[in-house]
């Protein structure tokens, strides 16, 4: 039997290519970024860390147990025992406190929502107060909203 050579073809690659996500982040990253998109990067990855109590019963029983790191409250709340409750409790152990606006957007911040293929957020529940308990991994969110509450 004869042996024949058989030469695979040489494919030339540029140096170093870099994907498009890869430049997308180092340029999100670079990006000013205001307290509120901080607060909403930390609550998500709250979520990821199993570290978000959401509603008032979950809310006091974290900041009565003393694991209560931050506390969220909305200011459409209408209940003027429900804000005072969450204030005085706040106030009592030592926990920042930040308020928003809208308590839909805070329900979609804390994952009160479903997401639909596009990743819209779709049947937002409204959310009064939400703790969390567990920060996650260190991230410039997270030190822009310490630097914050250090600040006030």
């Amino acid at each position: 039997m004869a042996e024949v050579e058989v030469e695979e073809p040489k494919v030339e690659m540029e140096e170093e290519e870099t994907p498009a996500e890869a430049v997308a982040v180092v340029a999100a990253e670079d990006e000013p970024m205001d307290i509120e998109q901080a607060l909403k990067a930390v609550l998500k990855s709250a979520i990821c860390h199993d570290g978000l109590a959401r509603g008032l019963h979950e809310a006091a029983k974290a900041l009565e147990k003393k694991t209560a790191k931050l506390c969220v409250l909305a200011q459409s709340c209408d209940e003027a025992a429900y804000t005072k409750l969450v204030e005085a409790l706040c106030a009592e152990h030592n926990v920042n406190l930040m308020k928003v606006a809208d308590g839909k957007e805070l329900g979609e911040w804390a994952g009160l929502c479903k997401l639909d293929a596009e990743g819209n957020a779709r049947k937002v529940v409204n959310c009064s107060c939400v703790v969390v308990k567990e920060y996650g991994e260190e991230t410039r969110a997270l030190s822009i909203l310490l630097d914050y509450f250090k600040k006030k």
